[in-house]
């Protein structure tokens, strides 16, 4: 897959950035907390700007705990679940027992804590794993997680003398598993002054134009740019998947003369009636052309056909006007 750049996300990214230079500049001991949330539909780039951001992020943090919703029906606090997969507690002051429920551990004991002291424990093994910090707390796909870890998130934005940046990533909770609670998540963590809020809409059409000019090195016609935008709406998921169309790199020089020809006239947006007209053959072959071309590009559309004859400069073989 090609990476889709920050096109159209600059702001929101030296945002996360600054706002992590305020709290820790030069590594400054003083206990400091910050809160962002950022939201924005399946594909809008809220995990890639949130990896972007960590990168960017000067002093490094300390300790980066990621963790999000797990791929099966959500169990309690599957986020911090998903935070100690793989890690050693063994240095943690926490019971053990505690320890391998909240891990999910197939050996937990059956025996449970009451929900408000395994919350307190919850609290403390976040902190104990971030240490003394700056630590960055990641928390993707806030929509889709369990109330209990719901609640966790709440705690941890409350909590007093935790140095650490809180990045959290969500769907609006319209589409959340759980609606009502999603939003009074959402609302307990941007309620505080200095919290941030980002939502992430679709790119505009000139934002993929430069996505595009980005990714094949040379402007894109106008109307492949239409034909991009109008296929994916602007989303960054979807115009990565279109832009994945990679086929093998001898592929270019295993096309016939007419079919760089007739893909030269696909990249120039021609109707196949106008591919006829100009290469003087019947509109059937064209659309027998057609088929060929989509089969060895491996697109499924004229439009990935053509972005295709861009990256490969295939147009440029083709003496068509």
């Amino acid at each position: 897959m090609i990476p889709v750049p920050m096109v159209g996300r600059a702001d929101e990214l030296a945002e996360l950035t600054s706002v992590w230079s305020r709290l820790y500049p030069a590594m400054d001991p003083q206990v400091r907390r910050g809160i962002a949330v950022i939201t924005g539909e399946a594909g809008s780039g809220k995990s890639l700007l949130v990896r972007c951001a960590i990168d960017a992020m000067r002093p490094r943090p300390g300790t980066v705990l990621a963790g999000g919703a797990r791929v099966h029906s959500p169990a309690p606090y599957d986020w911090l679940a998903a935070v100690l997969s793989g890690r050693g507690t063994a240095q943690l002051d926490i019971p053990p027992d505690a320890l391998a429920w909240l891990a999910q551990q197939p050996s937990a004991p059956a025996r449970r804590y009451a929900p408000g002291a395994l919350l307190r424990l919850a609290v403390q093994t976040v902190r104990a794993l971030a240490g003394p910090g700056p630590t960055v707390i990641v928390v993707e796909d806030l929509h889709a997680l369990d109330p209990a870890s719901l609640n966790l998130v709440g705690e941890l934005a409350a909590a007093p003398n935790l140095p650490a940046l809180l990045l959290v990533t969500s769907r609006l909770p319209g589409q959340a598993l759980a609606p009502q609670l999603v939003a009074r998540t959402l609302a307990r963590l941007t309620g505080g002054p200095d919290a941030i809020r980002q939502h992430l809409h679709p790119l505009t059409e000139p934002e993929v134009s430069t996505l595009l000019r980005q990714a094949y090195g040379t402007p894109v016609a106008a109307h492949m740019v239409e034909a991009a935008y109008r296929s994916t709406g602007g989303n960054p998921y979807r115009l990565t998947e279109l832009l994945a169309t990679e086929p093998r790199p001898e592929l270019a020089g295993a096309l016939t003369a007419r079919e760089v020809e007739v893909l030269a006239c696909l990249a120039a947006g021609m109707s196949n009636k106008q591919v006829a007209r100009s290469l003087g053959i019947s509109i059937r072959t064209v659309t027998v052309h057609v088929s060929n071309l989509l089969r060895k590009t491996r697109s499924s559309s004229r439009t990935e056909a053509a972005l295709w004859a861009v990256r490969h400069r295939v147009a440029d073989q083709s003496r068509v006007p």
